[in-house]
């Protein structure tokens, strides 16, 4: 049986407002695609062609995206009305993942792993990386190359392993029973259905989980991860630039969009441009500027413009004598 993608994207993306007042937090750009877009397109390479997304705030946007963009994709949504937790996300999409294979993936973080001995493997597997403060995370704890614990965000942790947010499940019908079992027994950590709990439940009862090594795991939740996976993809994958962009001088790399218009700039490294924003008379660096945005006579640097919003400002002249010191907020 062929597998299935199940995508949370419901979150409301508190940490990267007021960006996300407007705009679903999967459907911000970063390294010159949505965040989700950075998902989707890995899903035919893992051989994946049908995916449910569980959808809350604003999830209009992500349904209308996904469907104009990936019609080769077989897309069916869920809408989360309450934020009960991943776990309850998950339970969601029962009616259209019990009996498959699922590869679960939270939709606001990007990944680099191998998936080779992931994706149709007969064991559970879930992804986990290293962390330095593992407290903020679920973690796991292994014996004998096996998840024998999963904790949601330990007060003391006895693993630095935490979930990175994959999660390979051969056969879904345990997972969803744990899930249901949650639910209607009102079993909450934190106030909410986790999935941890009901990973645990499985193993409990004699489920074996293996864990596999994530190479490199962006959470986009806030602005500095989000600015800091921009540098890092956009290295990696060193976007080519439109050849039509004149009067600007590009430092790669960038990801511009070829609707995007730039003139007489200085734009780069580190810099995303998205799908019919403008830039003029401006020095852009290790930034995001996103879909139909205006930026103006502007020096900027570590920041994210939102969509349809309007930077302006003014460049100085300045006479400055010697052993002065000016400081321009």
């Amino acid at each position: 049986m062929r597998p299935k993608a199940v995508i949370p994207v419901a979150g409301v993306g508190t940490r990267l407002r007021p960006h996300t007042h407007t705009v679903p937090k999967a459907l911000i750009t970063v390294a010159g695609k949505p965040i989700l877009a950075h998902i989707l397109d890995e899903l035919p390479r893992l051989g994946i062609e049908e995916v449910v997304l569980v959808v809350g705030h604003m999830g209009d946007q992500i349904t209308k995206y996904v469907t104009e963009r990936y019609p080769h994709l077989k897309a069916e949504f869920v809408e989360q009305a309450d934020r009960l937790g991943l776990g309850h996300a998950v339970y969601l999409t029962e009616p259209y993942g019990r009996g498959r294979p699922l590869l679960i993936i939270l939709g606001d973080t990007i990944f680099q792993a191998d998936f080779t001995e992931v994706i149709g493997s007969l064991e559970d597997r879930i992804g986990v990386k290293e962390v330095e403060d593992p407290r903020r995370f679920g973690v796991v704890d292994v014996k004998d190359g096996y998840v024998v614990r999963v904790t949601e965000k330990p007060d003391k942790p006895t693993s630095n392993l935490a979930i990175v947010g994959l999660y390979w499940l051969s056969d879904s019908t345990p997972l969803y029973d744990a899930l249901s079992k949650l639910v209607k027994e009102d079993r909450r950590t934190k106030g909410e259905y986790q999935l941890t709990d009901a990973l645990q439940m499985m193993i409990d009862g004699g489920r074996r989980i293996r864990p596999f090594r994530v190479e490199a795991w962006f959470d986009c939740g806030k602005r500095e991860t989000l600015l800091a996976t921009n540098r890092h993809l956009l290295e990696l994958k060193r976007p080519e630039v439109p050849s039509r962009i004149e009067g600007a001088q590009i430092i790669e790399p960038v990801a511009i969009d070829p609707t995007a218009e730039v003139v007489g700039s200085i734009i780069g490294p580190y810099v995303t441009i998205a799908a019919r924003a403008v830039v003029r008379s401006s020095i852009v660096r290790n930034s995001i500027i996103n879909e139909a945005a205006l930026v103006e006579d502007m020096l900027l640097d570590a920041s994210v413009v939102g969509d349809h919003a309007v930077v302006r400002g003014a460049f100085r002249k300045l006479s400055v004598g010697d052993s002065s010191e000016i400081q321009l907020a």
